[in-house]
């Protein structure tokens, strides 16, 4: 297993340094880190140094980390596609899902969030880049779910999530990114409130930080390749 605390160390560091280059707040980035695939020995290394949000994309896996850790210190986020039959259990169980793209489920959730919780943290997920493989709404889409979900009691609407098209070069990873910030300060005038860019994976991290990320999602870069 990769060393996870020297991993943690290098990428909070990246963290950091982007924050300082491009003029954001200290701390104004939070790590999330994905956990999908990882056994849970890597993710309790995480949490020892002080690691406290999660990402999982399979309900079925994330449900055994999150009972075989039982560790109320933990924030449990999910970043995958949520299906019809697998809302319940996000709206259980996760503290936060960031791929809400369709009416339908934003309804299945908030109806299966339980009453003793509070509402389940959402993000819009938006397809920025228009690519067909991935899930998400159109950007033009985006304020009509948006306002259609505000009403809903089991959730708490909180921002965007993107996932762009891949690039090397630094300034086409910031293109993307820009666009979802000027799309999200464009829908708060239909939510007031929203607080958040989930978006800056391991390879453009700093591309993300540059342009207005809030929380950016490091798999690799703490933990190593993904075990499938």
């Amino acid at each position: 297993m990769k060393n996870v605390a020297e991993s943690l160390r290098n990428v909070r560091l990246r963290i950091a340094r982007a924050e300082q280059a491009y003029g954001r707040r200290p701390g104004s980035v939070t790590l999330l880190a994905v956990s999908k695939t990882q056994p849970v020995a890597a993710i309790r290394a995480a949490a020892a140094c002080g690691q406290a949000d999660f990402a999982e994309n399979y309900v079925r896996e994330a449900m055994e980390k999150i009972a075989t850790l039982a560790d109320p210190r933990l924030t449990w986020h999910f970043i995958g596609p949520v299906q019809s039959n697998k809302t319940r259990p996000v709206a259980e169980h996760f503290h936060w899902v960031h791929s809400l793209d369709r009416l339908k489920i934003a309804e299945r959730l908030s109806a299966a969030r339980p009453a003793s919780l509070p509402p389940l943290n959402a993000c819009i997920q938006i397809n920025i880049s228009g690519e067909a493989s991935k899930s998400g709404v159109a950007p033009e889409a985006a304020a009509e779910l948006l306002e259609a979900c505000a009403t809903l009691p089991g959730l708490r609407l909180r921002g965007l999530m993107v996932l762009p098209a891949p690039s090397d070069d630094f300034e086409r990873q910031r293109q993307p990114f820009r666009r979802a910030r000027e799309l999200l300060q464009a829908l708060e005038a239909h939510c007031p409130g929203l607080d958040t860019l989930s978006m800056g994976t391991t390879q453009d991290l700093e591309a993300a930080i540059a342009e207005g990320a809030t929380l950016v999602r490091i798999g690799t870069a703490i933990f190593g390749p993904r075990a499938r």
